[in-house]
């Protein structure tokens, strides 16, 4: 099993939008694998690591406030993160937020601040963070994109827009810093069992029928785990991918790859 390996041994790794869903998963995950890891989120709770320590151990795990909209707590969490572990080795920009409608159906607000969370901070958490990855043997970005950036999906313009401008970002990003020798990848997922869906099948009127329809539409049969993303991600991010860059990785159940039929019809 994927925890068993402790490829992440002695690596620092900072986690944004940690405190639930894909970044939950992938925070407990490069935990599992060895890493001492920073959870980034506009809300967290107290708690540490549930680890005992030696007095003036580092620790293996912090979980830090931090807005990725606002440009100063970005800098302050992680020059945090980077002081507790001597440095940062693996950068999961993870943290965004959704957005529902056609192009006419959000004002420009919204649309900036969907634009602050998903794009405008991974630049933030980057650029904060870049300084320690250069100073780092093994040094990594993975960003959450979506198969929203390479998938026409309905009432998703604002969203698709917003991981569009991830996906190309995140390639723009793994040609500038590869002399650097930091390689930056994205995952690509799909419909994800997540907080933040499972809100949004609440919301809807009918929502077995709503999950029952995103599942179908899934060539799999269902919803995406955080944990199966979260082993993407660790993956772009570990040192056995050290050939691996300005690759978006699908974790999207054949969605952006596959044109099946629906069960019962023929198959020529």
């Amino acid at each position: 099993m994927g925890e068993s390996l402790a490829d992440f041994e002695g690596l620092a790794a900072v986690v944004t939008g940690g405190a639930s869903g894909i970044g939950a998963a992938t925070a407990e995950l490069l935990a599992a694998r060895g890493a001492r890891v920073a959870v980034l989120d506009r809300r967290i709770d107290s708690g540490g690591d549930g680890k005992e320590r030696q007095a003036g151990d580092p620790p293996a795990r912090l979980r830090l406030a931090a807005d990725v909209t606002d440009d100063a707590s970005v800098r302050a969490a992680i020059e945090a993160a980077a002081d507790a572990f001597g440095g940062i080795d693996v950068l999961v920009n993870n943290a965004g937020i959704g957005a529902i409608g056609t192009v006419e159906d959000n004002g420009d607000e919204q649309w900036r601040d969907v634009f602050d969370v998903n794009v405008f901070g991974m630049v933030r958490t980057t650029r904060a963070a870049l300084p320690y990855l250069r100073r780092s043997q093994h040094a990594a970005i993975v960003n959450t994109c979506s198969i929203a950036a390479t998938v026409g999906l309905p009432q998703r313009a604002l969203y698709s827009a917003t991981k569009g401008a991830v996906l190309s970002l995140t390639l723009a990003m793994a040609a500038d810093h590869v002399a650097e020798g930091i390689r930056v990848n994205c995952v690509n997922p799909g419909t994800a069992d997540t907080p933040w869906v499972g809100r949004l099948l609440d919301a809807s009127p009918d929502p077995v029928r709503e999950r029952a329809a995103l599942e179908a539409r899934q060539p799999l049969g269902r919803l995406v785990s955080a944990q199966e993303v979260a082993h993407a991600i660790a993956y772009l991010a570990g040192p056995l991918s050290g050939s691996t860059t300005g690759t978006a990785l699908a974790v999207d159940g054949g969605v952006a790859g596959l044109r099946v039929r629906p069960r019962g019809e023929p198959t020529w």
